[in-house]
């Protein structure tokens, strides 16, 4: 790392622009490491901004953090358009990206043209995630020839979850060298970064040193470039057994739920509200 250059987190204190691909390029080859978060609101998106996220990601684990959904399966491109709004009004700096829910994309380029269209006009999002493999080579070069950032996701893939079996490690045959041969691929059709999601941390780590473009990595080791986890897992919020990729940074669900107990413990007994709370 250049000793001109501080880590992305430090230099939040001073007026900095707008995040763009460009940065991100640069970033991967200074070899400099960045953190993303998700974000679904106005609150969370200003604060992560504000701690020096750069990239902040509306993904469809909207459906089972925000929506109360069992998976991220039936969530759709209407109901992730006011989240993904929200955020983007919300922020000035960081790059956002929408994920494209399922079935919103695989049937054709074209179909992953329209819905793209719709996260940038109407969610006012700066680029879009897709998952998926070889199939899904037409649908990145469609989207980068239009003039639409395209991160690909890759390894295990959510929205396939029972195609695949279960949530299953990827890669681990064969050394993921189809893996890498993926990365490759997506890197080619104009893909600006991927997201590698639970391989062996020896395949996150050859993806990551196959391509020029940035590889986030979610339970994919530590020699990807960029690490991604959802902000609930994070700060605690989400309670119950976690994927072994987790760290918790907090514990919200304990804070919050102390909070809610004083609220109600006060109001029961009349401490709250008091005279500072009341108008004259």
């Amino acid at each position: 790392m250049s000793e001109k250059t501080p880590p992305y987190a430090e230099q939040k204190k001073t007026k900095q622009s707008k995040v763009r691909i460009g940065h991100l390029l640069k970033m991967k080859e200074e070899g400099r490491k960045w953190a993303m978060l998700t974000s679904y609101d106005m609150y969370t998106a200003q604060l992560f901004e504000k701690a020096g996220i750069p990239v902040l990601l509306i993904g469809d684990s909207a459906a089972n953090n925000v929506l109360g959904y069992e998976t991220s399966l039936p969530v759709t491109v209407d109901e992730l358009l006011p989240l993904v709004r929200a955020v983007a009004r919300s922020t000035e700096r960081p790059l956002i990206i929408a994920d494209l829910p399922f079935g919103s994309y695989q049937a054709s380029p074209e179909q992953c043209f329209h819905t793209s269209v719709r996260f940038m006009k109407e969610g006012l999002a700066h680029a879009v995630k897709l998952e998926g493999g070889f199939e899904m080579i037409p649908q990145v070069k469609k989207l980068s020839s239009s003039g639409i950032p395209v991160m690909a996701h890759i390894g295990f893939t959510p929205q396939s979850e029972h195609q695949l079996s279960g949530y299953k490690v990827q890669g681990k045959e064969g050394g993921g060298a189809c893996l890498v041969e993926l990365a490759e691929a997506f890197e080619e059709a104009g893909a600006f970064a991927l997201l590698v999601e639970m391989v062996p941390a020896h395949v996150g780590a050859s993806i990551s040193n196959a391509v020029k473009i940035p590889v986030v990595g979610i339970g994919a080791g530590s020699q990807c470039d960029a690490q991604v986890l959802v902000w609930q897992d994070m700060a605690g919020l989400r309670t119950g057994k976690l994927p072994r990729f987790v760290k918790q940074y907090a514990d919200l669900n304990s804070v919050l739920t102390s909070a809610v107990n004083s609220y109600i413990e006060e109001v029961e007994n009349g401490a709250f509200p008091c005279t500072e709370h009341e108008f004259d």
